[in-house]
């Protein structure tokens, strides 16, 4: 017979080979908000609403976008890991947006439109329209401690999520992963 440790060793080892023998049920199973490192709000709650112009003078709402899943990012162009980060989220809208998700990328830049158009032609931004917040209120209204910062909002117009510092938002398994959390509320 197995004593109490023996049998805690048997069990942690057979879960351990499942999750190598079978990662695809594994990881169907795995929630995809947590399976991106995001950080939960507790408890969920509506993500105050915002209101930036875009270099044409329109105005855009957070609550415009209710219906999508709106992938959120605060970004600067003096802020190194924002220039790394931002091509991807270029590659992220043009693979995802749409009726059911959009990338909504917000320069904070005190320059204004300028400077970020300048960015944007700099690095081929191509699929992200150009969001323009000098002052930074909306993101001292949704609490972004610093840059970049990302926060995954659900249809309904809730925060599910937050990503501090950058990512490769493109990556095979990050959208797969962002597809998932679509689909999964």
């Amino acid at each position: 017979m197995y004593t109490g440790r023996v049998k805690s060793r048997v069990v942690v080892a057979l879960v351990a080979l499942a999750a190598v023998l079978l990662p695809g049920r594994m990881a169907a199973a795995e929630d995809p908000v947590a399976a991106l490192s995001l950080i939960r709000p507790k408890p969920v709650k509506d993500a105050p609403d915002f209101q930036v112009r875009t270099p044409d003078d329109r105005q855009i709402r957070l609550a415009d976008l209710r219906g999508k899943v709106v992938f959120l990012n605060f970004w600067a162009t003096w802020c190194e890991p924002c220039r790394e980060e931002m091509p991807t989220l270029d590659r992220l809208q043009a693979r995802l947006g749409g009726d059911r998700f959009q990338v909504v990328a917000l320069s904070v830049d005190q320059q204004g439109a300028a400077i970020a158009r300048k960015f944007y032609e700099e690095f081929a931004i191509k699929a992200l329209a150009l969001y323009i917040d000098p002052t930074a209120k909306a993101a001292f209204v949704l609490d972004a401690p610093g840059l970049p910062v990302s926060l995954l909002v659900d249809r309904q117009g809730r925060e599910i999520g937050r990503h501090l510092g950058a990512l490769k938002w493109d990556a095979p398994e990050v959208v797969e992963r962002l597809q998932r959390a679509m689909t999964a509320e």
